[in-house]
């Protein structure tokens, strides 16, 4: 699971009472806008974020959502931005990014498929939501920034972004302001007017000042509202106001400066000490601050500052957490480093402590190395490492790395190992082998300064290292080393060490199965499998269960795959415990393909539902994408194959392997489906992108591609000649191979497809042959049931069976195979047009006829709302109309509805 947020950052800020009224900020463009993006860009004191706090209020009392996120610096890492978003948006508008979510929960995961998922589930809610990201330019910069303006370009119309930002985003806002869809508030807009003055310093401050002394205050600060803040703060109870007044001017951070330093001055020691030695901490709460300045009145000191408008900014709605403003604590922090340079790294070294022992180990790291305390960061990174690393939070441990010298870490094995797993996990090898063979040399000859915090972690480092190598082995493509190293993993393992064992053997696996070696895959996950159940990881029992079944599939060993799934379920039931586990949903999608193979599409469409009815939050990372390519293989036997092929586009954009090898890629089972559409051209192009040939070295991560291309090959036309030579001859090496790996359930294509070749063949010197070759292809596929890969070749496989159960009538399987044809749904009657409507397209329309609306139609359905619309744009143009009730008019004329 990854690292607990830090929910502060998710609450809107409370709009305090008595603020001026500003009915041309808060009732402008930006509250009533249905436009992309509202900009609020302006310096440090201007009321930006109070703004956008009225500015929820005021919509959400509208009947809008509204979703925030307080950036921090720690969210220029693309996860934990990306985590934060996602988690607001969801707790704004429930069950939004669910399956983002998941993916996040991921090492490395792919932000487009991320985003892909999460703007499917924007575009179908179709009510009011407003995203607030406050203090964008902490978290500004090129490794966001992109994927920012693509959610911003693809956000529906209904959702609305906003920003505030010290400095102008990186983001498209030339294109957004040319088109009209972008609304900016500045400097100059938030500034308060003359009569905003006089309604803040009489009316709120209560300081009754006259005409003449506003006028000349407005004029000195030029509006600026921190300045007006502390103006008052050291106006309250003077006499002598106009002098004040002509006393201060310059520009606005001296200004800041010198009012500050008056507010300051005039604070009771107790309150000033607290002020300034607790302005180091980016967070404050009662306890934090009462180990910081080693008293005991935090929360008491809190709760009288925020009584005191002193530039405190409640974070929570029980007033547990505050922060200062934060221009009030840069200024803050200055006079500190001006009057106690020597406390200021005591003060961060008892924050370190305090976090520390609060589990919260980012800050507590980033103290000590304020503190400059090397020793004091590097046992909180030791303590932590490994459990960060588990949580999916690589990113973090890997920003450590450079915190450190090297001679600390050198002589602390524990975190030198956590240092190289974060270095893996991001993909940065580079410095790896070098740091394992020093490691290694420190292991063997311990130097004196050794430190070691749990000994325990210690007997776990040599089976540690060596899953390292094998993994770095594994990248380089060397499948023997990845083994070897595996397997002295595995002997290394401390102990205990569930998985560790369960790494390596999972790696030998993935080397064994990227080579085609699918038994020896089998043996290593299964090993992995029992790893992570005495270590009590069943999500990742279930992720390991999504390989062994797909390898048994690939062996033509339906049942096993069965087995496999359902005891996964069984497992992930008796775990449960406040309802179904992250991977029940995969092993759904995965009985739902073994139904189809056997050509049960009650029961394949049965355990879709089931996924569906779970939600994409309780898959895998795999999830999105397999669910969707189970959906189009079901949709190709409805007939249709437009609706097939928009959600195998879909699927290609949130595809994420999570390590396996792609051995049936998405885009190759789109060729196949713009084969059977008749758009060879582009399956073509397809295999001319992919650089395939009838010629290639074999290899088994290309044989699905190598298939389709075959499928490609025999469907040109005139393909009597070279290309259906080719494909004659690229059928016959991979039919070798398939069989010498024992890779039966491939086989079984590769023969049926032989004999649908022979059949087809022009000049038939041995019709006999295709029959025998489809006579083979069903030896094999009886036991286990397979259907749909026969009836799925349509009419010219319906002629061969018929042939076959002629010259053998005793036998029911063929015959079973025939009868399941006159199962497959007839094509949709013409009803009197050219290009008929598919199945699918007919379930579009009869609800287009409804009261439903186009994302509550998408969900009967069980499809993205893109994909509905492909498909009411297909009926539309079908029927020759341009708009729904035209369609369904028209749909009633010719007796369709």
């Amino acid at each position: 699971m990854p690292n607990p947020l830090v929910l502060t950052k998710l609450h809107i800020p409370e709009v305090r009472r008595g603020l001026v009224p500003r009915p041309r900020l808060v009732d402008g463009p930006a509250r009533t806008s249905p436009l992309r993006l509202t900009l609020v860009s302006a310096p440090p004191g201007f009321g930006k974020t109070t703004l956008l706090a009225s500015w929820a209020e005021a919509a959400r009392a509208a009947g809008r959502a509204v979703a925030w996120v307080s950036l921090e610096e720690t969210e220029q890492q693309p996860a934990s931005f990306w985590r934060y978003v996602v988690t607001a948006l969801d707790g704004a508008a429930p069950g939004v990014g669910a399956g983002a979510l998941a993916l996040l929960g991921s090492a490395n995961p792919p932000v487009e498929a991320v985003l892909t998922l999460l703007l499917n589930d924007l575009s179908a809610r179709p009510e009011g939501l407003d995203l607030v990201l406050d203090d964008y330019h902490l978290a500004d910069g090129s490794a966001i920034a992109d994927d920012v303006a693509f959610l911003l370009l693809h956000l529906p119309p209904h959702v609305h972004l906003v920003i505030s930002t010290r400095a102008d985003p990186a983001l498209p806002l030339a294109r957004l302001r040319a088109r009209g869809e972008l609304v900016e508030v500045r400097a100059a807009g938030l500034r308060f007017t003359v009569e905003e003055v006089a309604a803040y310093l009489n009316g709120v401050a209560g300081l009754n000042l006259t005409t003449s002394d506003i006028a000349a205050l407005e004029g000195r600060t030029e509006g600026w509202i921190a300045a007006l803040q502390l103006a008052a703060l050291s106006l309250t109870g003077r006499e002598d106001v106009a002098g004040f007044i002509e006393g201060f001017a310059g520009d606005d951070r001296y200004l800041v400066d010198y009012l500050v330093e008056e507010v300051i001055g005039r604070q009771p020691p107790e309150v000033r000490r607290f002020l300034l030695e607790t302005s180091i901490l980016e967070r404050l709460s009662g306890p934090l601050c009462d180990a910081v300045t080693e008293q005991d009145d935090g929360r008491a000191m809190l709760e009288r500052l925020d009584r005191s408008n002193l530039f405190v900014v409640p974070l929570d709605g029980t007033r547990h957490w505050y922060r200062y403003h934060h221009l009030f604590a840069e200024v803050l922090r200055t006079h500190l480093v001006t009057e106690a340079a020597g406390r200021v790294s005591d003060l961060h070294r008892r924050a370190a402590r305090w976090y520390a022992v609060d589990a919260e180990p980012v800050p507590a790291v980033r103290h000590a190395l304020a503190a400059g305390d090397l020793e004091l960061a590097a046992d909180v990174m030791e303590r932590s490492a490994i459990g960060l690393l588990r949580q999916r939070q690589e990113a973090t441990v890997r920003g450590w790395v450079d915190d450190l010298p090297a001679e600390v870490v050198r002589r602390r094995p524990v975190l030198a190992v956590g240092f190289i797993g974060s270095l893996m996990s991001t993909g940065d090898f580079r410095t790896v082998p070098g740091r394992l063979d020093e490691l290694e040399h420190v292991l063997a000859e311990p130097p004196a300064d050794l430190v070691v915090l749990e000994e325990h972690e210690l007997a776990r480092l040599p089976g540690a290292m060596e899953t390292y190598r094998a993994a770095l082995a594994l990248v380089g493509g060397d499948a023997a080393g990845t083994v070897a190293h595996a397997d002295l993993a595995i002997s290394r393992a401390a102990p205990g060490d569930d998985l560790t064992v369960a790494a390596a053997a999972a790696l030998s696996g993935l080397a064994s199965w990227a080579g085609g070696e699918l038994e020896s895959a089998h043996r290593a996950y299964s090993l992995a499998v029992t790893g992570l159940e005495r270590a009590g990881n069943i999500s990742d029992v279930l992720g390991c269960s999504i390989t062994l079944g797909d390898l048994r599939v690939t062996q033509g060993r339906l049942s096993d795959a069965e087995r496999t799934y359902r005891e996964a379920l069984r497992l992930a039931s008796v775990h449960e415990v406040d309802g179904p586990l992250r991977g029940e949903a995969d092993m759904l999608v995965g009985l739902s393909q073994i139904a189809l193979e056997r050509n049960d599409i009650a029961a394949a469409t049965a355990h879709l539902e089931q996924v569906a009815a779970l939600g994409e939050g309780l898959g895998l990372p795999q999830h999105p994408y397999r669910w969707r390519v189970a959906r189009a293989r079901l949709l190709e036997t409805e007939g249709d194959l437009s609706g097939a092929a928009t959600l195998l586009e879909e699927a290609e954009r949130v595809y994420v392997g999570d390590f396996s090898p792609d051995v049936c890629p998405v885009a190759a089972r789109r060729a196949r489906v713009l084969v059977r559409q008749g758009r060879l051209d582009e399956a073509l192009d397809w295999a001319r992108a992919r650089q395939l040939t009838a010629d290639d070295d074999l290899a088994y991560v290309r044989e699905f591609e190598h298939l389709t291309l075959a499928r490609i090959l025999l469907c040109q036309k005139g393909a009597d000649g070279a290309a259906r030579a080719a494909a004659y001859g690229l059928l016959d090496r991979v039919r070798v191979a398939a069989e010498e790996g024992g890779r039966t359930g491939t086989l079984i294509e590769i023969l049926a497809l032989q004999a649908l070749a022979l059949h087809a063949s022009p000049r038939r010197s041995d019709p006999q042959r295709a029959l025998d070759t489809l006579t083979l292809a069903l030896r094999l596929a009886e036991r286990e049931g397979y259907a749909r890969v026969f009836v799925g070749e349509g009419p010219p496989m319906a002629d061969l069976l018929g042939a076959l159960v002629r010259r053998d009538p005793g036998w029911r399987y063929p015959r079973r195979l025939l009868d399941a044809f006159a199962g497959v749904s007839p094509a949709a009657p013409r009803h009197g047009l050219v290009d008929p409507l598919s199945a699918r397209e007919l379930d579009v329309l009869r609800l287009l006829a409804s009261d439903l609306s186009g994302p509550a139609i998408a969900s009967e359905l069980y499809v993205s709302l893109n994909t509905m619309r492909t498909h009411t744009k297909n009926v539309y143009a079908k029927l020759g109309v341009n708009e729904r009730r035209a369609a369904v008019t028209k749909a009633r004329e010719l007796g369709l509805l």
